[in-house]
């Protein structure tokens, strides 16, 4: 990593461009029959209920097979094992916060500054968490696969152009891995389960970071002014 490399095109992506970063997670594919994307959408539809009445960490393919009406072999085939099912679940929900993110109203959407759109950021991101806590800590046992999921490389490199937008300065990759990290689901869950902090603790940590982190920046602006 080098030390001042700001990403590249630091304003703000267009519509389009933020259109195709959605592209990145869990959509069929343009050339799916329409058969199998209603396949797709009913299996998934079935473990969203499963996991809601039971929990992720009861969840079986057999059991999703039985309440979509299908063979255990589609869903086999559909998602490849169970890790697979739990990775496309988390896609459906990552797709609806990334549309919040990347194209929605502000200031968690385009419109506001990046400073207002980082504490937006984490505050969303917090609640997101919490609504879907139990499936982010099950598919999170799959360690290998937590750093280099679609997903996450989406929200570290938005995170890391706002940060470039409000002019702070040094490894912006690192400072946007390192706010991440506050988000991580097994955080959230220890910080709330073992360290006793409740939501509003959360997301007033989150805003008391981001405001350390870009004080500089600020800083500087207010002198300029002057």
């Amino acid at each position: 990593m080098t030390a001042s490399s700001p990403p590249p095109d630091p304003v703000a992506p267009s519509r389009a461009a933020q259109a195709a970063a959605l592209q990145l997670l869990g959509q069929a594919p343009p050339s799916e029959r329409a058969d199998a994307a209603r396949n797709r959408a009913r299996l998934l539809q079935a473990a969203a209920t499963l996991i809601q009445e039971q929990g992720a960490e009861h969840l079986t393919m057999d059991a999703v097979a039985a309440a979509a009406g299908v063979g255990k072999g589609t869903v086999f085939r559909r998602f490849g094992d169970r890790s697979g099912l739990l990775f496309a679940l988390l896609d459906e929900t990552e797709l609806t916060f990334q549309n919040a993110f990347m194209l929605g109203p502000p200031p968690l959407g385009p419109g506001a500054g990046p400073i207002a759109r980082l504490e937006a950021f984490g505050t969303a991101r917090l609640r997101h968490l919490l609504d879907n806590l139990n499936l982010y800590l099950e598919a999170d046992q799959q360690a290998t696969a937590r750093y280099t999921s679609p997903s996450r490389n989406v929200r570290a490199r938005h995170i890391a152009i706002l940060l470039h937008e409000a002019d702070v300065r040094g490894d912006l990759d690192l400072l946007a891995e390192t706010l991440l990290g506050t988000l991580d689901p097994t955080f959230v869950h220890h910080l709330l389960a073992r360290r006793g902090h409740d939501a509003d603790q959360l997301e007033a940590g989150w805003r008391d970071l981001v405001a350390r982190i870009t004080h500089p920046a600020i800083t500087r602006e207010a002198a300029h002014v002057r």
